[in-house]
């Protein structure tokens, strides 16, 4: 086990472990650390706790100092650079006529280096580009190209539910998602009915999905022909969160027009059902007992006939 605490660097990023060495360190301090882009300024979001070292990568780093009121002035003023950086690359990109979409800027701690995000359809030649920004800021340069889930992440927004974007609030990760979940949750298929802002399924299509399974588990599906307490029937439609099953009962199996269904919906409860298949599935069971039994006592009989 290694004891670390864990630093985050914006605010819905990714949590990182470091060594807190001998400072006495808590949640909410701001601290100074070594990354592979250099020194950086860093928030504290989970104190002093001991984890497996298979969760660590090596080699672990050690906190380089608490942040003192020097620090966080420095760290102040390069947020405040921010603004000017996009103005002066965004000239650059329009003098050089590049399809590229710029999206956000930071500066590392110690002004080391100045990258620069961006979204384009395709690959971008910007080593031009890059020779004109270190002109100018007379730092290195480094463009780095993201996707369209990363720039809703950077940028925020406000989601279809009328609230903030999970991604830019509080997610420091982002998870699969597939168009299965929505039809597991039975949402519309629309995509602008499950596409978040930035045109990829909703993020929020995984928080549920697990609960969905669950309660799905047992019920059949739409169209299946079922044995209900009034007889057969085939599925009409399902309601997952209110484990009930709406159903068309058969009338005529072998009939010449029409579904051979009944014109009235008749509504079941997933238990119900569940009850009458477990039944049917004892007396599978018992009936093919007997089956096997006859079979054997037949192999007898016959055997002693032959004796």
């Amino acid at each position: 086990m290694e004891k670390v605490v864990g630093v985050k660097f914006k605010k819905a990023g990714k949590i990182y472990y470091f060594s807190p060495g001998d400072y006495d360190i808590k949640a909410g301090d701001n601290v100074i650390v070594e990354t592979a882009r250099g020194l950086e300024f860093g928030i504290v979001t989970m104190g002093c706790k001991e984890v497996p070292e298979s969760e660590i990568v090596s080699p672990l780093k050690s906190i380089i100092r608490v942040a003192n009121e020097n620090d966080r002035k420095k760290h102040a003023d390069n947020l405040s650079k921010k603004e000017d950086a996009l103005r002066k690359c965004q000239e650059k990109i329009d003098k050089h006529g590049l399809e590229m979409k710029l999206i956000d800027v930071e500066y590392t701690f110690d002004n080391s280096k100045v990258i620069f995000y961006f979204t384009a359809d395709g690959r971008v030649d910007f080593r031009e580009l890059v020779k004109d920004l270190a002109s100018v800021f007379h730092t290195r340069i480094e463009l780095r190209q993201i996707g369209v889930r990363d720039e809703a992440k950077m940028i925020g927004g406000i989601g279809h539910c009328g609230k903030p974007l999970c991604c830019h609030q509080w997610m420091s990760e982002f998870e699969p998602v597939s168009i299965k979940m929505a039809k597991t949750q039975n949402m519309s298929l629309n995509p602008t009915k499950i596409s978040g802002i930035c045109g990829r399924l909703m993020c929020c299509l995984k928080y549920e999905n697990d609960i969905y399974n669950e309660l799905k588990r047992g019920m059949p599906d739409n169209g299946e022909t079922i044995k209900t307490p009034d007889g057969l029937a085939v599925v009409y439609d399902t309601n997952i969160l209110a484990s009930t099953v709406r159903v068309r009962l058969v009338q005529e199996e072998d009939a010449d027009d029409g579904d051979g269904l009944s014109s009235d919906i008749y509504t079941f409860k997933k238990d119900e059902i569940r009850r009458i298949r477990k039944k049917n599935k004892r007396q599978k069971v018992d009936k093919k007992a007997e089956e096997e039994l006859d079979v054997e006592l037949t192999d007898e009989i016959k055997d002693l006939l032959k004796d």
